[in-house]
């Protein structure tokens, strides 16, 4: 093992960190952004530090998953097929990224792990069976959720935690009320100092426009951003690090702090125009439809990391938004009468766009309703061509990897 190939996979590991902080944050702090309730700067460093408490906790518990029981003989994980490896992940990503469609890297850092294991024979298919099998069953469980949450609970939800933004800022910092209290002989001088320091005290407070019910949804949303950026440290950083650690080549704390100090930069930098496109992109979205996702996303994805299996943030989430729209669009139909065929709902795909909730990046939803009934309603957020394209590249990227790493090493003499 010499130092120049440590450092060469360090640093491509650093890469793979690095993307996944600039793909992962936008889809954690999109909304909060696209709304005006946090900056760009702000959504990163919340980030970086989500992520990293993920990673710290739940997280090394996937990359001993990646790292050590995918593969029968974790001897097979020099550092030489863990740089290969790491380069088929990283070229997944770039391919992801150039065709509009983000790869998922925990898809695809398995694919390339078991694409290394069965060129070598050593590939542990009772575990990778299991994996598998909750990445079939963990998007049906997140559509049915949201579809649940879409057809009965949508609109109790959406008066609980819907933001209506009002104009100015959101918190304003007010200045103490200085009072000075006497005692005991005090001498002037004491009274001045004394009276100078409170009156330097402030505490914050709401805006001036600021409702209790809009302070209280934008800390939500921020939330469930966090809560987001969480579940993406728990599931993104043994995509970046597991082939290192499972080579021996560095320890797993050692391993976690370099991949979560690069997704901080990757957050940091290049998040900053996913937000910004991201934020753009989604303006048919209402607030209270992508914290219904983020949530469901979330907490399915921190459940299956839980137990050490890698889930893709990015798949369960577009089945959350196909399933929360299919349940608005069939809200005024009955079970009884949908089971007895006597009624045949027509499922539109601008669902979760009907209504006057306030959008990501439109916090005037009244002169949005009254557009819509001059315009159709737009569709950009559940749009079947661009879903069908999102759900292929998530599964196609990771069998090109898996394919590329299983030619690569049954060819090369590597490792």
């Amino acid at each position: 093992m010499s130092d120049p190939l440590l450092i060469a996979g360090v640093l491509i590991s650093c890469f793979v960190a690095y993307n996944i902080g600039g793909s992962t944050t936008g889809p954690a702090f999109g909304p909060a952004v696209g709304a005006n309730v946090l900056s760009k700067g702000a959504a990163g460093g919340l980030m970086g530090v989500a992520f990293f408490i993920g990673a710290f906790t739940i997280g090394r518990r996937v990359v001993d998953t990646l790292g050590t029981e995918l593969v029968k003989d974790p001897s097979i994980f020099t550092l030489e097929t863990s740089i290969v490896v790491l380069l088929f992940i990283g070229g997944a990503l770039l391919i992801g990224n150039l065709s509009g469609a983000p790869a998922s890297t925990s898809m695809t850092a398995v694919g390339a792990i078991a694409g290394l294991g069965l060129a070598s024979g050593e590939l542990n298919r009772v575990v990778i069976g299991e994996i598998f099998a909750w990445w079939i069953l963990s998007p049906i469980i997140g559509f049915w959720m949201a579809m649940m949450v879409g057809r009965y609970w949508y609109r109790y939800v959406d008066r609980l935690i819907a933001i209506e933004q009002s104009e100015g800022p959101l918190f304003v910092f007010q200045a103490v009320e200085a009072k000075v209290v006497p005692v005991k002989a005090p001498s002037e001088a004491e009274a001045v100092v004394t009276f100078r320091r409170m009156r330097g005290l402030v505490r914050p407070a709401f805006g001036p426009n600021t409702t209790r019910r809009e302070a209280v949804g934008t800390v939500i949303l921020i939330g469930i951003g966090c809560l987001m950026a969480f579940s993406s440290g728990t599931s993104n950083i043994a995509n970046a690090i597991a082939p290192l650690v499972g080579s021996g080549a560095l320890a797993m704390n050692p391993a976690i702090y370099i991949g979560c100090a690069a997704v901080a930069v990757g957050a940091l930098t290049i998040a900053r125009r996913t937000m910004e496109t991201l934020g753009n992109d989604i303006t048919d979205l209402p607030l209270t439809a992508a914290i219904v996702v983020a949530l469901l996303s979330s907490t399915i994805v921190i459940i299956l990391s839980a137990i050490g299996v890698p889930a893709s943030f990015v798949v369960v989430a577009t089945v959350c938004i196909v399933g929360l729209g299919w349940g608005r669009s069939t809200q005024a139909v009955s079970v009884a009468d949908a089971v007895r065929g006597e009624v045949s709902p027509t499922v539109s795909v601008g669902a979760l766009a009907e209504g006057e909730e306030p959008t990501v990046g439109d916090p005037a939803p009244s002169s949005k309703a009254a557009a819509s009934s001059a315009e159709p309603v737009r569709s950009d957020l559940f749009d079947p061509g661009t879903t069908v394209r999102v759900i292929l590249m998530q599964n196609l990227v990771p069998i090109l990897a898996t394919a590329g790493s299983f030619f690569t090493f049954s060819v090369l003499p590597i490792g």
